[in-house]
């Protein structure tokens, strides 16, 4: 009984196939790069493959584009301001950070009460570049949950801007707002005890109203 050993030796690809194979699979890439994901994620077919498979609208459920203009900003591009001569006065490069009023400012100041867990909401109505400064602060020692956010109902049910939010809970807080748009802006607060708060909150500023939407 005799036995034939054979020896197989295994061939490297050559450079031709692997050069074919990288650019079969850039290809492939690309392809996919144009029919799949530029319409599902950016909204752009060049194909038409994106509409006739529905994959176009995926872009547009997750998004709506608005427009909210920067109120204080707008000097991005002015990084020299040329000086006038003879004592003349720098102008500007954004007028809007002085705004003449008619009217004086107007203030309030509130106690809001809230039971264990409870939560309110207050907000200030302003107008687009109407300015607030306001302050809060818990009664004693606890803190609570609150979110500080602006809406405008124009905009969908499912819009709103976010200022602060501290959701382990703060027991005071100041500051100032300038409004990016119209609408309403205030203050989301929770009770976070098992005992009532008492929260004294002062506004002064140029809104036109303050909305009290209750203990909810």
């Amino acid at each position: 009984m005799s036995e034939n050993n054979s020896n197989h030796e295994i061939e490297a690809p050559s450079a031709t196939n692997l050069l074919t194979a990288t650019i079969a699979t850039i290809i492939g890439a690309l392809i996919l790069l144009v029919l799949v994901v530029l319409p599902a994620e950016y909204g752009i077919d060049p194909t038409g493959f994106g509409e006739l498979t529905g994959l176009d609208a995926l872009s547009s459920e997750a998004y709506e584009t608005i427009e909210i203009i920067d109120i204080i900003g707008g000097n991005e591009v002015m990084r020299e301001v040329e000086i006038p001569m003879f004592g003349e006065p720098t102008p500007l490069p954004n007028p809007s950070v002085f705004q003449d009023q008619a009217e004086e400012a107007r203030t309030i100041s509130m106690t809001i009460e809230l039971g264990a867990f409870e939560q309110t909401e207050i907000k200030t109505v302003l107008d687009e570049g109407k300015v607030i400064v306001y302050s809060w602060q818990v009664v004693g020692d606890k803190d609570v949950y609150f979110d500080f956010h602006g809406h405008e109902e124009s905009f969908g049910p499912d819009f709103y801007v976010r200022y602060k939010e501290r959701q382990e809970g703060l027991n005071k807080s100041s500051g100032s707002l300038t409004a990016p748009f119209y609408g309403e802006h205030g203050w989301l607060f929770l009770n976070i005890n098992e005992e009532p708060v008492s929260i004294m909150l002062n506004i002064t500023g140029y809104y036109n109203e303050i909305i009290d939407y209750g203990i909810f």
